[in-house]
């Protein structure tokens, strides 16, 4: 049951953070700090992944930050401490510490550096600490230039699913998920409950929002993810007066009810950031993954792309250019290279030696 959420991530959008001159609305955060410290002190674990620091830099800088990536990270390099200062302080008011977390692709793709920000971000829990979490724009270029990675919808619904949160709310401009868009049709219908986000689901999704990087695509891409992770999800509207009290009310914005629970590991593996390359199958080997749940072996490779390294996660697509599966490669790819095609009995012929009679085994596999 939603109400029973212990584990909360909250996440705020630039735009709900912001008034219509584009400056911190300090009403409108100090008054989701006031409600989450209610939260906070009936015993409900809080993660936050807050926008709006290149916002804020491009602000003070006074510079348009629009078609410059460089101007964007110096702008997140003077917004990010303004930010921080704003949360902090206004937590420090009732008694609670927040920590600063700024995360890069490379921390959740890497499974070592995965590891160790999650044990970081579990102690900050055990010891009441509060994380605002926001992405590292001054040094991530690749995130801010490339939109399937630069949202911090999908940063929070990475963090939720990796850090056994219960529920992840996206507080947004928006009452939630409509049946059309409601800025064009008066009639639109406030979808209440999400059991699965299917195909039809999706196609009710509007472009990004004005401002940010992010839109309802983007939420829904986030709340796949979490509730393939056995989670719950929420879309509400920031502008509600008292809308961080309410997110245990099901007649308040859209809820996505959990449908999966992945293990840990196959969490990572589905949802990590980095997908460092591909390898097209064949009929064969699609069948036997997806039907039979058997390893990948190099007989049914017909193509590798991209250079990668054994360890790393790769997609997995049919002949028709279909992503069915993510997986850990055992190989790299100029090993692969050689060996597709090939039976597995021929790799120690071709290599000089062999890891595994897998490209990639079953355990670290997971369908998409």
């Amino acid at each position: 049951m939603i109400e029973n959420s212990k584990r909360i991530v909250f996440k705020f959008g630039t735009n709900i953070l912001r008034n219509e001159y584009g400056d911190i609305s300090l009403s409108h955060l100090y008054s989701f700090i006031e409600d989450i410290s209610h939260l906070y002190k009936e015993g409900k674990e809080i993660l936050i992944v807050t926008s709006g620091a290149v916002g804020l830099g491009a602000k003070k800088l006074k510079v348009d930050t629009s078609s410059s990536t460089t101007l964007k990270q110096a702008a997140a390099s003077v917004g990010q401490p303004m930010l921080m200062g704003i949360w902090q302080d206004g937590f420090e008011k009732y008694g609670i510490t927040t920590a600063q977390i700024l995360l890069t692709e490379e921390d959740f793709s890497n499974r070592k550096k995965y590891l160790s920000l999650r044990l970081t971000l579990h102690k900050l829990l055990e010891n009441k600490v509060i994380p605002i979490i926001n992405q590292n724009d001054a040094v991530s270029p690749s995130e801010l230039e490339h939109a399937s990675f630069s949202d911090n919808d999908k940063l929070s619904a990475i963090v939720a699913s990796k850090l056994d949160a219960d529920l992840l709310v996206m507080v947004s401009d928006i009452n939630g998920l409509f049946d059309k868009n409601p800025k064009e049709h008066k009639d639109a219908k406030l979808i209440s409950k999400v059991e699965k986000i299917t195909p039809a689901i999706e196609k009710l999704a509007s472009g990004a929002s004005l401002g940010g990087r992010g839109g309802m695509i983007t939420k829904l891409t986030a709340a796949k993810v979490v509730t393939s992770s056995g989670l719950y999800a929420k879309i509400v509207n920031g502008t509600v007066s008292g809308i961080i009290r309410k997110v245990f009310d099901d007649n308040i914005g859209t809820t996505f009810l959990p449908n999966q629970n992945l293990p840990h590991k196959k969490r990572w593996i589905a949802y990590a950031t980095n997908i460092m390359g591909k390898i097209t199958v064949n009929e064969g080997a699609k069948k036997a993954i997806t039907e039979n749940q058997k390893s990948l072996l190099s007989v049914g490779i017909e193509k590798v792309e991209g250079e990668f390294k054994r360890g790393e996660i790769i997609s997995i697509i049919d002949s028709q250019g279909f992503e069915f599966a993510r997986g850990v490669s055992c190989y790299d790819s100029s090993d692969i290279e050689k060996i597709k095609g090939k039976h597995s009995d021929k790799i120690i012929e071709i290599l000089g030696y062999k890891f595994d009679d897998d490209v990639v085994i079953k355990d670290n596999l997971v369908l998409i």
